[in-house]
């Protein structure tokens, strides 16, 4: 069994090709791509956590893709996930409908983990950093202790940036990430 990483995914979402330069041509091809390299990587038994923006567009039909997905999946939300608590008590009722699309766990916020045995942070936001100019969603950032962060949000701003590491799937080749190689890029000068 193993563990993977990954973020931005953002199925359904037609305007993410272009916002982030991705390779394909409209939605379906993206969604498709982004499923056939999520399932050559990770097996049944695999854990994979999801650090936010999962699924756009129509959620009935961008959620079910949750089922074709191996793993075990746990999602920790961002700020495009409709059960993501910031967004206040709306958001409560979306919870259920994640979980009944085949999220093991939904968790929100920074979440702490280990990577390589060490401590380390879990979370969709990076301590400083947007995939805009400005920083969004400051308050909501956890607070940099000098733990290795574990996040996404930046889509293709960078992979490593200082003891951050963006897992999502725009500078990952459109895959989940494994623990084995977040060291190796943490490690990378």
């Amino acid at each position: 069994m193993a563990r993977f990483w990954t973020s931005d995914l953002h199925f359904g979402h037609a305007n993410i090709i272009r916002y982030c330069n991705r390779p394909f041509s409209d939605v379906a091809k993206m969604n498709a791509r982004l499923i056939d390299h999520w399932n050559d990587v990770v097996g049944d038994g695999d854990d994979v956590w999801v650090l936010g923006d999962f699924a756009m567009g129509a959620i009935d039909q961008t959620l079910a893709f949750v089922s074709r997905l191996h793993g075990t999946k746990t999602l920790l939300t961002g700020n495009h996930d409709r059960c993501w608590s910031a967004a206040g008590a709306k958001s409560a009722r979306w919870v259920e409908t994640y979980l009944d699309a085949g999220f093991a766990n939904i968790v929100h916020g920074a979440v702490p983990v280990e990577l390589g045995g060490a401590p380390a942070l879990a979370c969709h936001f990076p301590y400083a950093g947007d995939s805009h100019d400005d920083d969004r969603f400051v308050s909501l950032r956890p607070i940099d202790c000098g733990l290795p962060l574990l996040h996404g949000h930046v889509h293709e701003r960078w992979r490593v940036n200082g003891h951050q590491v963006n897992v999502g799937v725009d500078v990952w080749d459109y895959r989940p990430v494994s623990d084995a190689q977040l060291l190796n890029a943490l490690a990378e000068p």
